[in-house]
């Protein structure tokens, strides 16, 4: 079949709700492009092509790597076609039903993509506003295209909410939009959050079947589903299907996180008072707490949601334990063994060789003994700024050796504004060395400026920079909390 003159179709392969998508041919410059015949859209008695002019102009105004891009639009006698880039691949549904649900290190690299694609969306202004699975493109090579902007809307474009229909797939709404309310980029985030469960579980997080409604009533009241084996993508979960939309992460966060990896991300466990409890990254997370269905699927899968907090213990009821009662039994008789010394004067005798002092055995105006140091006292100035000196020397040889192991020496806070672990190790990984000179640390500000030469991997030309750095306290170390 020949298109406007131009393009050749081959094989149907797609279909949705609004039209079939064809394989063909661009026979003015020799490449293959796949063409949506474009259907009813819901209501509409005519073709929209309104709203694929509406794709049309914002996928070209993205023009994004993770975007599918549109070529063309052509209205030829009663058809309307939307010409497109070609991407051979498998949708995420796709891949999910025919080899199973993702790991959380599978799915993070597909979701970043998509992220990134809609966090460019949203600084430009457009909402897609169906996001989900299937509109998730994945070649063989693991590269992602978002598609489907036919029902995205650009922020001053309120033709679509005009039309009092909910817009979006049922089951990866956000509980604003199932509502009735705009979308905004936070549904986004929602949606995303909800294309990551059902990557995960291998499963939607809402069933829809053939009760809309009820499962719009779920999505509006009901806290959302939990997923007990995200691992460190739990917190994706938790900061993007959060029912509140000023809660959520903003999309740009969401790639950063996804970036960063599981070394980039925190540890993070869901109680089941739905709360979210942050633990240190070297620290084994403990076992997912009970978990009780909720509801079971037509097909017999069940839908997991927080068990309600475990009854008190036996032991609690009883009250202390003897164990205990021993250790207070203890405490006491050392408590009556020094009120004993005390009153016969086994305490602050300097001429009984065996006496236990509390206090030093000479006096303060005793030249040949030393004052007493307090344990509380502050380090000495410059073995603080030493102690700085070298925290900068051994942090700039660490990143250039094992960024992995460096990137725990900035604060959470500072590991965000670095735009996540991907981005910190492509930095450091483009340098053989990294050696700082004229290092200046000022111990009460807790900031060290210093020059430092940074040495090409490729054998380029060196580059140098001066860096101001902002520590934080950390025990006895210190962290870094930011960079000028």
């Amino acid at each position: 079949m020949d298109i406007a003159g131009r393009y050749t179709l081959e094989r149907e392969v797609g279909r949705g709700g609004m039209g079939a998508v064809w394989l063909g041919t661009d026979r003015v410059l020799g490449r293959q492009v796949a063409l949506k015949r474009l259907g009813l859209a819901p209501g509409a008695g005519t073709t929209d092509f309104e709203r694929a002019e509406r794709e049309a102009r914002l996928a070209a105004r993205l023009n994004h790597p993770h975007v599918v891009a549109v070529f063309d639009l052509i209205e030829e006698a009663d058809d309307h076609w939307l010409v497109m880039e070609y991407v051979e691949g498998r949708t995420l549904s796709e891949l999910v039903r025919e080899d199973g649900a993702l790991t959380p290190d599978e799915a993070a690299p597909l979701l970043r993509q998509a992220a990134d694609a809609l966090a460019a969306a949203h600084e430009s202004g457009i909402v897609h506003r169906d996001v989900k699975p299937s509109n998730i493109l994945v070649t063989a090579e693991g590269q992602v295209k978002l598609s489907d902007f036919g029902i995205a809307r650009a922020e001053a474009d309120a033709s679509l909410t005009q039309t009092g229909l909910v817009t979006g797939s049922p089951a990866y709404l956000a509980p604003e939009v199932a509502s009735g309310q705009m979308a905004t980029a936070a549904a986004d985030v929602w949606s995303l959050g909800a294309t990551a469960y059902h990557a995960l579980a291998g499963t939607p997080p809402y069933e829809v079947g053939d009760n809309l409604m009820g499962a719009l009533y779920r999505i509006v009241h009901e806290e959302p589903p939990h997923l007990a084996n995200a691992g460190w993508l739990g917190g994706l979960l938790d900061n993007t299907m959060t029912k509140d939309p000023a809660d959520r992460w903003p999309m740009a966060e969401v790639r950063d996180f996804l970036a960063g990896g599981p070394v980039g991300a925190p540890t993070y466990v869901e109680r089941a008072d739905t709360r979210t409890v942050t633990v240190a990254r070297d620290t084994p997370p403990p076992a997912p707490l009970p978990v009780a269905p909720d509801r079971t699927h037509s097909d017999g899968t069940q839908v997991l949601a927080p068990a309600p907090p475990p009854p008190p213990s036996a032991a609690h009821r009883r009250g202390p334990s003897g164990a205990v009662i021993g250790v207070l039994l203890g405490l006491a008789v050392v408590l009556l063994f020094l009120l004993f010394a005390w009153l016969f004067g086994a305490f602050d005798n300097p001429d009984d060789p065996t006496s236990v002092s509390s206090t030093p055995s000479s006096s303060p105006s005793d030249p040949s003994q030393p004052e007493e140091t307090p344990s509380s006292s502050a380090p000495d100035p410059e073995v603080r700024v030493e102690q700085m000196q070298a925290f900068v020397t051994d942090y700039a040889a660490l990143a250039v050796d094992d960024p992995r192991t460096s990137w725990q020496m900035l604060t959470p806070d500072f590991q965000r504004a670095s735009g996540g672990f991907g981005n910190y190790k492509k930095f450091w990984d483009q340098w053989s060395s990294a050696i700082p000179a004229n290092i200046e640390a000022d111990p009460d500000a807790l900031t060290v400026t210093y020059d430092i030469t940074y040495t090409r991997e490729d054998g380029g030309t060196d580059e140098s920079d001066t860096v101001t750095l902002q520590l934080v306290e950390d025990g006895d170390g210190f962290l870094i909390g930011g960079e000028s």
